[in-house]
């Protein structure tokens, strides 16, 4: 078996690594050569042509749209920038490590560090396109900091194969947070949700004088508390909920941002948009003009605006306005009653004091725009381009979709509070994660590894399994008995709750589900008919 090891099994000056260089070379220039001339015969390519800037306003929504699922379920090949040969997959793109050891054949493919995947619907299809996806699809994240993991302890090189940035040998359990793939369906109302109760908090921050606190309360929902000092320095010791990056503040007069990061299981991305770039790059080594720039090859495969920003746009909405989950709630009427009762118990034992059962968007917050503005740099922002809205409601979107209602609040019924929970019982326990995402890489808080999780959103969880963050639970129950932590008294209420009512709960779990697309009703039987769901347990 060969390993990829710059410092042995493979030699920069071996005749075969310099024919494969001389043969990819000569593959890029017949490329270069086929687009100068126009042509299109021969070609092995997933997207024949991609939107040129600007070209977005030009679409009806629905046209772009479904640019934007061709985008997400393209195969992408060589011919067309898939791979990255000199680059990481991290999200700036980082050199490799030795780039005298080029992710060419056979080093094209690492199931571990990437790239993993030729399309993003070969991971998000469960229980369709979008959806999440198998335990065999879980990501390894942060594994694309390093070349080509091999675990070869004859690689005497940092972040190359086998050596983390301290120097140390990794191990499979180690080297990266192996994550579960989740569903994006609902997502644009996610993001809207996080957008708003956002700006709530730093409209409270920008309120509070020197010498004060206040708490910081959105949508029904407690982050803690934020001060100031007397000399108006920020004191985030008592936020709650909020990743690192949202708490940073470097002086008095740069206040922490508070910005809810709703993507990644860890809370580390604030946009689709963001997590889309970040994705493209890690998994297919496809790299997006806005981050990278324009007419720059900064992965040396030889091909350049692999995605436009308007590619960019049309995926991530896309991603927006993907159906939202509903409920399946069977006609039997001795399983119906299960799911009533079960609802109850959800509530009795504190779960949804987390798992918020529904949560508002006002003010016409399902009017979904790009680019968000709280975007970070390296992604479009406000003011780069002209501003796109598309109407998450609208009935010329995939249903089923959520409804204003007679006050004009959308409701958003997805079981979250958007919120980073420490649901385990502490660094050694087998949930926690040994890396922390939101701490930079190599740094010794980097290495102290994660114990705290976004609140995961339960709409569709019933048909998107397996269950965790790390998908390694076949039953939700499973997942409900490992919790711990700040979950620890509803798990143990759970348990206490007779064996009736326990089985009620997890019926109620099961009708929780991602829907046909064929369906016009949130809330439908096992048919597909829509249904009128009775109030509360009998």
């Amino acid at each position: 078996m060969k390993f990829h090891s710059p410092s042995a099994q493979v030699c920069p000056s071996s005749n075969w690594v310099v024919l494969l260089m001389w043969i990819f070379i000569c593959l890029v220039a017949v490329q270069a050569w086929a687009q100068g001339r126009g042509s299109q015969i021969g070609r092995e390519i997933a997207i024949p042509r991609h939107l040129q800037d600007g070209e977005e306003y030009q679409l009806s929504i629905p046209q772009l749209v479904a640019f934007g699922e061709k985008l997400f379920t393209a195969r992408w090949t060589i011919q067309e920038g898939a791979g990255r040969p000199l680059s990481k997959g991290t999200a700036n793109g980082a050199r490799l490590s030795d780039p005298s050891t080029p992710l060419v054949f056979p080093f094209n493919f690492n199931r571990l560090s990437g790239p993993d995947a030729n399309s993003c619907s070969g991971c998000h299809n469960l229980p369709a396109t979008g959806g999440g996806g198998d335990r065999v699809t879980n990501v390894f994240v942060l594994g694309q900091r390093f070349d080509f993991i091999s675990f070869n302890h004859a690689d005497s090189m940092a972040t190359a194969g086998a050596l983390d940035e301290r120097g140390r040998f990794v191990l499979q359990q180690n080297f990266a947070n192996e994550r579960k793939t989740i569903g994006m369906n609902g997502s644009g109302f996610i993001e809207m949700l996080a957008r708003q109760m956002t700006a709530d908090l730093q409209a409270i921050r920008d309120s509070i004088p020197p010498g004060a606190s206040k708490a910081l309360v959105t949508k029904g929902v407690s982050f803690g508390a934020l001060a100031r000092a007397p000399d108006g320095t920020w004191d985030t010791a008592h936020v709650q909920g909020l990743p690192v990056p949202s708490l940073t503040s470097l002086s008095a007069s740069q206040p922490p941002s508070l910005v809810i990061m709703p993507f990644h299981q860890a809370g580390a991305a604030i946009s689709l948009r963001q997590f889309t770039i970040n994705a493209f790059n890690q998994h297919h080594g496809i790299q997006a003009e806005e981050r990278f720039g324009l007419g720059v090859d900064e992965d040396g495969d030889g091909s350049v605006n692999e995605l436009t920003t308007a590619d960019v746009t049309a995926v991530t909405l896309y991603q927006a306005t993907l159906p939202v989950p509903g409920r399946v709630i069977p006609s039997e009427p001795e399983v119906e009653q299960a799911v009533r009762v079960g609802e109850q118990r959800f509530s009795d034992i504190g779960c949804a004091n987390c798992h918020i059962p529904e949560l508002p968007l006002t003010n016409k917050g399902w009017i979904y725009s790009e680019p968000n503005p709280y975007n970070p740099s390296g992604n479009l922002r406000v003011g780069d381009a002209a501003p796109l809205a598309v109407d998450l409601i609208s009935e010329e979107l995939p249903g089923p979709r959520l409804k204003p209602d007679a006050h004009g609040v959308v409701w958003v019924p997805a079981f979250t509070d958007l919120k980073l929970h420490d649901i385990t019982t502490g660094p050694s326990d087998p949930n926690a994660e040994p890396l922390d995402q939101n701490q930079p890489a190599g740094s010794a808080a980097f290495f102290q590894g994660n114990t705290k999780f976004i609140t995961r959103k339960l709409w569709g969880t019933a048909n998107s399994g397996p269950f965790m963050h790390h998908g390694k639970f076949t039953t939700m129950r499973e997942a409900i008995l490992a919790h711990s932590g700040e979950a620890l008294a509803s798990r143990q209420a759970f348990e206490d709750l007779s064996l009736y009512d326990r089985g009620c709960l997890i019926e109620f779990l099961k009708s929780l589900q991602v829907l046909s697309p064929q369906s016009r009703s949130l809330i439908v039987d096992e048919n597909g008919g829509p249904k009128v769901q009775s109030q509360g347990p009998s």
